[in-house]
């Protein structure tokens, strides 16, 4: 385990969801289907409003339209952000790439926080969590706000759109960006809902626990967790999944057929590469969060080119990497999906997928945050050892 990336170790307390290596990702115990079931939409039938999810990791409980409703409302009345925000982000080249633009913009964010003017003061600790609760609630409100804004200036015409009171959380993002088709804004509710938590080993919210538990600020510790989650074997999965299709695309058509997509996958994999979307480092099944992506692909873009070759993967794909006997999960995660969906309405720029990645892991990260200082959870330290005292408890063990 201590060579192997920790995997498998037991070690961090995570309120908000546990990932089951079957059952895939359960929010406060709900599975994605039972969430899609229970939590409130925008309308009859729809996707579940991000803010209910909210609701849910925070308290446990499934709210009522109505409470998902003043939700939004005190969402909207935080999105607010000062315009040393925008000039930070100005100051940088608009050649980097999208996700340090949007950690640049958190870092800014930062200067308000609630919680370090109440550390400052001298708040007891008993009562960190209230700053924290401030603190959390307004980034996540703002989020949209900085993701849009770093988006229209690296591939639009650098106009600010603002937010539409009349929208929730999802619409407004998706209006912000600058798609107000009623499609996209129901992906963009399923996709930041489906994407804001799954339990608190993998590195971004690990990363937001860790650089938090020594009582740094939501914004240092969620900035922290983007940096980790910019990573290309974590959440800058999505934007390699996409190039690589447009790859396959490129090369081969889209009419390809069954044999000229096995001929690619090899040559991916020969060339020392993997093939992004498949595989993840707990689950053993299809990652329902794919499962899901996918009904709402037959459901509103059936005919996509691009999704159906996302279909044929899933059955090429999977075989193959069984036939290389070197990988415990073969089924596509929730990467695999994503960006054909994004692409389909519009959203094109694959570099910008993993910001949306980080505006939706507020929502988990943000209500753990809150419940580690409610808790009273102690500053992470776990033990390290050396290469040698490693060899010295091994042959230790071999000679007992």
């Amino acid at each position: 385990m201590v060579l192997g990336g920790m995997r498998g170790m037991t070690g961090l307390l995570w309120e908000t969801s546990l990932l089951d290596p079957d059952e895939g990702i359960r929010f406060r115990g709900l599975s994605i289907p039972e969430c899609q079931k229970v939590l409130p939409g925008a309308k009859p039938g729809g996707e579940p409003l991000p803010e209910g999810l909210l609701w849910l990791l925070l308290t446990g409980k499934v709210p009522s339209k109505e409470q998902v409703d003043a939700l939004s409302e005190e969402l909207r009345s935080r999105a607010v952000v000062p315009d040393y925000v925008y000039k930070a982000i100005d100051a940088l080249p608009i050649t980097a790439h999208p996700m340090t633009q949007f950690t640049t913009g958190v870092m800014a964010l930062q200067v308000q926080s609630e919680f370090q003017k109440a550390y400052d003061k001298g708040i007891h600790k008993s009562k960190y969590w209230e700053p924290t609760f401030e603190d959390s609630l307004s980034l996540i409100a703002q989020l949209p706000v900085v993701a849009s804004y770093v988006y229209r200036r690296i591939f639009k015409d650098g106009k600010v759109i603002p937010v539409d009171d009349s929208l929730d959380y999802g619409a407004n993002f998706s209006h912000l960006l600058g798609f107000d088709n009623p499609e996209m804004h129901e992906l963009m509710r399923l996709y930041v809902t489906i994407h804001s938590d799954h339990e608190g080993g993998n590195v971004s919210a690990h990363t937001g626990h860790l650089v938090a538990s020594a009582l740094s600020d939501p914004y240092l510790s969620f900035a922290a967790a983007l940096n980790g989650l910019a990573g290309p074997l974590h959440g800058l999965a999505n934007q390699e999944v996409l190039l690589w299709i447009k790859s396959v695309v490129d090369e081969v058509g889209e009419n390809v057929t069954t044999e000229q997509l096995k001929d690619y996958v090899w040559k991916t994999l020969n060339s020392g590469k993997v093939v992004p979307g498949f595989g993840h480092g707990v689950l053993r099944k299809t990652d329902p969060r794919y499962s899901c992506q996918r009904e709402f692909a037959l459901k509103h873009l059936p005919e996509d080119p691009l999704f159906q070759l996302v279909s044929k993967l899933y059955e090429v794909v999977p075989p193959i990497l069984l036939e290389l006997g070197k990988v415990k999960n073969p089924w596509p995660n929730v990467d695999a999906h994503s960006g054909v969906l994004l692409n389909h309405f519009g959203l094109t720029e694959a570099r910008f997928f993993t910001v949306l990645f980080g505006v939706s892991r507020s929502i988990g990260i943000g209500s753990q945050l809150i419940w580690d200082r409610a808790l009273g959870l102690p500053l992470e330290r776990p033990k390290s050892v050396t290469m040698e005292s490693l060899e010295n408890y091994c042959k230790k063990a071999a000679s007992s």
